[in-house]
């Protein structure tokens, strides 16, 4: 009888002690943290450290504890995923509960680690910045804060990152070997192709607008910004532009098969890092725009609402046709149609 073998997933390592470097990353990321949570815990108490006077952090104190309860808990979140990343109980944790937050933590925090020291960069070689808040309105925190918090998101970001690499390699390797060429042919009526189409239509909307505002533009920016166009903006809505055209290509790729010879695991690093950024940010920034602003002129318009409405469909969409893609790979058990047969 003939019969096709496929080859297992990887199995985790037996062991019961994670390696030198898994535990030093797993360090980093816990210490990386404190600063932040010690902040928040100690604005919730009602401490005003690093808050100057006048801040509009003041204006609304019920709305001040609710959201920074919220962050203490997403960045509690990062010590709970090294800790999974690192121990024996975390090899045994359904895939989609390990990959769900950890799609969500490379969402938030990706473009921080890109953004912020971007920033950093237009202020050394003598650039236009705003105010600490990035752009997006009047200063309302001292400088330092942002050097240690954003700091602080940066080493998270680099050391969840490697914890998760490692992690994946172990458990998942088999789902991102080999080339585009080899993954299996898109099956009729399947709806990863539709999903890539759409995400890329719909992303021309958004990519317009950040490249109009990068350029100058105020089309659909609220009062405060369209007055306050300075160089670290343009740079952070190119490197916006450039999380929606990272999704779009890598959703395409994969759902197309476009770059036979392409690595496999360069697309799905796109639709990865891509989707996450443009799905989660645009959540986070939604959601923030039903918040009461200070000022109305710092209200989100509703070309910026509908903008971030769109990149959360988008990034829904192009994180749909990944998992379809794994889920093909992992059927196969990561082999080239017609390998493996006895």
């Amino acid at each position: 009888m003939t019969q096709a073998l496929v080859p297992a997933p990887a199995r985790l390592p037996a062991r019961t002690a994670p390696s030198g470097p898994r535990r030093v990353l797993r360090a980093v990321a816990v210490a990386s943290c404190l600063p932040y949570l010690s902040l928040k815990l100690a604005w919730i108490a009602g401490s005003r450290v690093g808050i100057p006077e006048g801040s509009s952090l003041l204006d609304h104190r019920g709305v001040m504890v609710v959201a920074n309860t919220v962050t203490v808990l997403m960045d509690a979140a990062v010590i709970v995923l090294a800790l999974l990343l690192t121990q024996a109980w975390g090899r045994r944790v359904p895939a989609w509960l390990l990959v769900l937050p950890m799609w969500a933590a490379t969402g938030l925090l990706t473009p921080i680690m890109a953004g912020y020291p971007a920033q950093l960069a237009v202020r050394a070689l003598g650039g236009s910045v705003a105010g600490h808040d990035g752009g997006d309105g009047g200063a309302f925190l001292n400088a330092w804060v942002f050097g240690v918090v954003y700091g602080g998101f940066i080493l998270q970001g680099i050391s969840l990152g490697l914890l998760f690499l490692l992690y994946a390699r172990d458990r998942w390797r088999h789902v991102w070997r080999g080339r585009v060429a080899d993954l299996p042919a898109p099956r009729p009526g399947r709806s990863a192709r539709a999903c890539a189409a759409a995400a890329a239509v719909l992303a021309l909307y958004p990519v317009t607008l950040r490249l109009l505002w990068a350029g100058g533009s105020a089309l659909g920016l609220n009062e405060a910004q369209a007055t306050a166009y300075t160089a670290d903006f343009a740079v952070l809505r190119t490197l916006e532009a450039g999380y929606l055209a990272a999704a779009a290509a890598g959703g395409l790729t994969l759902a197309f098969r476009w770059g036979p010879a392409l690595a496999v695991k360069v697309p799905l690093a796109l639709v990865w890092v891509g989707s996450g950024a443009v799905g989660c940010w645009g959540a986070w920034q939604f959601a923030a725009s039903f918040g009461a602003a200070a000022d109305v002129a710092e209200q989100p318009t509703a070309a910026m609402a509908l903008s971030y409405a769109v990149q959360m469909i988008i990034g829904a969409l192009v994180a749909a046709v990944g998992v379809h893609v794994l889920t093909e790979r992992a059927g196969t058990g990561g082999r080239a149609p017609g390998e493996g047969a006895a």
